[in-house]
């Protein structure tokens, strides 16, 4: 059974008979389209952190283009499903939000409405916050043995394998990246990191430590408690796993928000994970906006921690509400503006093959993507040339289609904020060497864009843009691009692409980031931790480094009488 991406309808799950299971008798449900702009504007930022709409300059700088594959996008393929999990999640039970309120979730590819998925505000988030205190103080997931829980991850790990088409098309749907994608990488690295921390939950120990005098130390690493997890839209389906895996397997228990613009994997996952033999409360999921969701989580008193992904100007405002409520610990991992070196020795074609993937990724809607394109002066026309003309071999439709590399934006609001930083770069002197305007005429497909002769200075260069737009920067010397790549605010990531092994080490340890890839780029591997430097974010996650955010250490001391030795 082949179920769209987290957009049109949520499969129809546990409940659904076999004999029905045919794409004959799927029921889809096609209603009225309405624009994204209408969710964001309750963002979880207030309306002055972020631009809205689109300059005249930004508009005329939408065309036709009339070709077999912006005709194919005008005509999207159908992907057959029923969606079945639209409701919050809370001790266990599919529920209704105490308002009865719903809001739509979209198809990027038409703007059309998907389903509409239960909206939760405070009165939920307390709810769930109450379930999840009972089953932390009471239930049976953190009175588990380690080896317990370990098993019910495993089985919710065969659970997404075996339904591997089904998550893939609702990521695909409901987000825009291509089938293949979620297909091939991401639902396989989703199970991965569910058997990765479940192989941890019962290797979770703390140690004996000597003293100076006639003790017995020990220290205990126990469960923190109530975790909040604010997840982004980008990857609905990773950073759920990034954070729900590694806080069950320690013994947590959790009350999630999803992004309100992907809600509906999450929901689906959620459901698997109980036929796993998950305990009622020990997951909690309540979809909704950031203002009567996020905010009521960060600054609940009896979460004990929060985790968050997304902008930096939202998770300033997160840090802030967990300071001034209960001063909860908080894992944030925020945005970038990632410089991908290229230095003179390069093989320029493997260089602009791998600058390519580490910008136009997942539609450039990836915290950290390479950005900032460094190509030493030496090989720096021939570089341009190459990377125009890879841009524009790069296949960009409906996401359903095989053989697509680039699906629509998430939505009109980030579809226009590309559009309006593509129209600052063309006003700011920098050269649009191809790209720069919608592609088709339908859904939030923008062509895959291009500019060189970009400066430090430029605003391209400086801000997260966030989607399919490569600024290509020009250096002479290794010591100046180590500090044009450290000038900025952010340091999330950054590669480095050379065939000497000296220049490699020199940058990798100069370069103030939470990661730098030689040679290769977004290797996401369990076992890597992921994490930022100054406003990219506080903490890691993934890899072991991701048990410590849902740890606390208690010190036993114990007097020793007469002791045989110390």
């Amino acid at each position: 059974m082949i179920v769209p991406d987290d957009g049109v309808l949520m499969v129809l799950c546990c409940w659904i008979k076999p004999e029905l299971e045919t794409r004959a008798q799927f029921v889809l449900l096609i209603m009225a389209a309405r624009r994204v702009s209408s969710l964001l504007s309750r963002s979880f930022t207030s309306a002055s952190s972020f631009s809205k709409g689109r300059s005249s300059s930004v508009s005329r700088g939408i065309g036709k283009y009339s070709t077999a594959a912006a005709a194919a996008v005008e005509d999207p393929i159908t992907p057959p499903v029923i969606v079945g999990h639209t409701k919050l999640l809370i001790n266990g039970q599919f529920v209704d939000a105490a308002s009865g309120k719903t809001f739509p979730t979209l198809d990027p590819r038409t703007g059309d409405v998907i389903a509409h998925v239960a909206e939760g505000d405070a009165e939920d988030v307390n709810r769930a916050v109450a379930a999840a205190r009972k089953a932390f103080d009471e239930g049976p997931w953190p009175k588990m043995t380690a080896y317990e829980r370990s098993r019910v991850l495993f089985r919710f790990a065969d659970l997404i394998e075996k339904h591997n088409d089904e998550l893939a098309a609702l990521e695909t749907w409901d987000n825009g990246k291509p089938f293949e994608q979620s297909a091939k990488i991401e639902v396989p690295m989703f199970a991965r990191f569910f058997r990765y921390y479940a192989g941890y939950a019962d290797k979770i120990h703390g140690l004996t430590v000597p003293a100076d005098g006639p003790y017995h130390v020990q220290t205990l690493h126990e469960p923190i408690g109530v975790a909040g997890q604010i997840i982004p839209w980008n990857f609905p389906l990773l950073m759920f796993a990034w954070k729900v895996a590694p806080a069950l397997a320690c013994g947590n228990t959790i009350v999630l928000k999803t992004a309100e613009q992907t809600p509906l994997s999450a929901l689906y996952v959620a459901h698997l994970l109980h036929e796993a033999g998950l305990p009622p409360g020990a997951l909690n999921i309540v979809s909704g906006f950031g203002p009567t969701v996020g905010a009521p989580i960060a600054s609940h008193m009896d979460i004990d921690k929060v985790a968050f992904t997304g902008s930096t100007a939202t998770g300033k405002i997160v840090l802030e509400l967990a300071a001034k409520s209960n001063l909860k610990t908080v894992t944030l991992e925020l945005g970038g503006k990632s410089p991908f070196i290229v230095c003179e020795d390069a093989d320029v074609d493997k260089a602009v093959e791998m600058a390519h993937l580490a910008l136009f990724f997942n539609q450039g809607q990836c915290c950290c993507a390479g950005s900032r394109t460094f190509v030493h002066e030496r090989v720096y026309d021939e570089f341009v040339e190459k990377a125009k003309a890879r841009a524009e071999k790069r296949v960009v439709g409906d996401p359903f289609k095989g053989g697509t590399e680039q699906g629509p934006q998430i939505d009109s609001d980030q579809f226009e904020k590309i559009l309006k930083y593509i129209d600052y770069g063309i006003k700011g002197g920098a050269t649009l060497e191809t790209g720069g305007e919608q592609f088709g005429s339908k859904g939030y497909y923008i062509k895959p864009t291009v500019f060189s002769n970009v400066k430090d200075d430029m605003q391209i260069a400086k801000d997260e843009i966030f989607g399919p737009v490569q600024t290509v920067l020009k250096y002479k010397e290794l010591d100046e691009v180590i500090k044009r790549a450290n000038n900025t605010r952010y340091g999330l990531a950054a590669g480095v692409f050379t065939q000497n092994i000296d220049t490699a080490n020199t940058l990798t340890r100069a370069l103030r980031v939470g990661t730098v890839w030689i040679n290769c780029f977004d290797v996401f591997d369990a076992t890597i931790p992921i994490g930022g430097y100054k406003m990219s974010g506080i903490g890691r996650e993934k890899g072991i480094y991701g048990l410590q955010n849902y740890l606390q250490v208690k010190a036993v001391v114990t007097p020793l009488k007469n002791p045989a030795w110390l």
